[in-house]
Parts: structure tokens; sequence; C-alpha cells
């Protein structure tokens, strides 16, 4: 409608300047005495029948051209010429790519989920007789077909679909609106899914499922290793079971080094003294160090101990 307006605009001021100037070329003639009012008429008439038959299509657009309101042909780009009051031209199609926004405000998804979802389809058209004929308003028509189609789609897949597959879900949309816009000489080339909004109850549940669920991973990696570990601790065990001897380095080793990190005392369960003979190991060291006798095992594998406080002597 804008473009009827501009047209308009644009002839009746080319008709006026036309007016004007052949006026002012009648009233010079008659002034000369080279002409009479009849021939000037025609030439006026003529010169106005011309400007209101010209017609300009941009470089983008196909004039759709009707005579007597049927179909004569398609027109442009550039200036181009109609039979006034016989032809006139019904539409401008634009043959550019379109980006047209469409929504689904609170569509429920297989698994009844209120969602917001916000797209975008870019289509143009490729045959403009169709799309002028075809259908009233192909805009509208696409916007409302997309917007339909949307919400079918909705309805086909759950909300955790939506969330994980939005180019796949996209690209069937995509396809689904070619089928029905190819008839009317449309072509949809992408549809892609913008923004998917849930209520935020559902996305706080959602946020502590997902909480839950590294918890519960968490916890299964803790006893994968914790399995892992009784059975290298089995392994070790079957290593030690005859060989008592390594036992009691393995039990020596470990003393030496609780003591280097934890100072001079260690806490040892009775269980380990007696399985490990740790009892007589420490007695042997604290005897070999009150006797200043070198004891029998390496330096490094020495326990220090306490001497025994001496009570005090009493005065005679």
């Amino acid at each position: 409608m804008n473009r009827f307006l501009e047209d308009r605009k644009f002839f009746n001021r080319l008709s006026l300047a036309v007016l004007l100037a052949l006026i002012a070329l009648g009233a010079w003639l008659q002034v000369r005495g080279l002409v009479g009012p009849l021939p000037l008429g025609l030439i006026v008439l003529f010169f106005l029948s011309l400007a209101a038959s010209m017609r300009i299509a941009n470089q983008w657009e196909k004039a759709v051209q009707l005579r007597l309101g049927k179909f004569r042909r398609l027109r442009g780009p550039g200036l181009f010429l109609i039979v006034p009051l016989i032809d006139t031209v019904y539409k401008y199609i634009d043959q550019r790519i379109r980006v047209t926004d469409f929504k689904a405000e609170q569509a429920l998804t297989k698994d009844t989920v209120p969602v917001n979802v916000d797209a975008v389809v870019y289509w143009l058209v490729w045959d403009a007789e169709k799309a002028a004929l075809e259908v009233q308003d192909y805009k509208e028509a696409v916007a409302y077909l997309a917007q339909t189609g949307l919400r079918d789609t909705i309805g086909k897949h759950k909300l955790a679909e939506l969330l994980q597959n939005r180019q796949k879900i996209a690209a069937t949309l995509q396809e689904t609106l070619d089928e029905y816009t190819n008839p009317w000489g449309i072509t949809c080339h992408y549809v892609g899914i913008k923004d998917i909004v849930i209520p935020a109850s559902l996305a706080n549940a959602m946020s502590k499922q997902a909480q839950a669920e590294r918890e519960r991973q968490a916890r299964v990696i803790l006893g994968t290793a914790e399995t892992e570990i009784a059975a290298n601790f089995a392994l070790a065990s079957d290593s030690y079971r005859d060989n008592p001897v390594a036992l009691q380095l393995r039990g020596m080793n470990m003393l030496f080094e609780g003591l280097k990190e934890k100072g001079s005392l260690v806490i040892v369960p009775s269980s380990a003294l007696d399985s490990m003979n740790l009892g007589a190991i420490t007695g042997m060291t604290a005897l070999a160090r009150e006797h200043q006798v070198p004891a029998v095992f390496p330096q490094s594998q020495q326990i220090e101990a306490k001497k025994p406080a001496q009570p005090p002597k009493r005065k005679k």
C-alpha cells in the first residue's frame, strides 16, 4: 500500500510538471501565433496520458500487470509503460530474502510442559505470479503458517528433546514450511530457534535434579575407587601372607614415615604390633639407645624412644 501511495505521489508531481510545461509552451506558441487552441489541447492530453502510463519497478521487484482484471504479465525491473484506464499494476513483489519473526507462547510439549519459543524464518518469493495470484497476502500467510507449524512441532517433542535437538527440530520445521509454501511460489531457506523459555519453578527443579545427578555420580565414582583399593589390598595381603619378613619391613617403614611427618608420637593399634612384631622391634631399639649400642636395624628404620624416668633419690 505504501508503494502505491509513493507511485501516485510521484506521477501526480510528474503530471503537474508536464502540465505546467505544456501550458507555458502553449501560451508561448499562441502568442507567436504558431498554434491554435485545439492542437494545443491534443498535445497536452497526449503528454498527460504518457505521464499516467509510466511505471517504475526497482531492481529487486516484479510488477504484476493486470489488463481489465486479468493477469497480463510481469513487468520490471526499471521503467515500463501501461495502457491508462485499461491496465493496472496490482502489486509489486519483492524477490529478496526476507526475515519473519514468530513465536509460540505457552505451548505445551509432549510431556505437558508450557514453554515460550521464539524463532525466525528466512524465505523468498521465487515465482511472483503464483505469490500474487495463489494467496491473498503471502507475508501474513507465511507468518501464520510458521507459528502454527512451530506449535505442532513443540507438541510432538518432549522438553528435553527441544533443549538438546534445536537444530534438528528447526530443520524439520523448515521442511514442513517449504512443503506448504512451494505452491505459492515461496521457498523457506532456513528456520532458527532463537530462545526457549521455561517456567522459573521448573528451571529450579531441573537445577536441583542436575545437582543430585552429579552427587550420585560422585558417590558412584567414590565407591568404584574403594572397590579398586580393596582389590589392591587383597593382592598385597597375598604377597605378605607367606613372607613375614616383608610384612615386618613394611610395618617399620610405615612407622618411620609417621615419625618423620608427624613427630615422635605415633599411635599404633595393638593388633598391628602383634601381627607385625613391632613390639619387639621398638623394645630392641630402646635397649640399644639406653646402652648406646648400635642397633641391628638401619638408621632410617630406628624408632626413637624416651628413657624411663628415674625416681628421685631420698636424702639420708
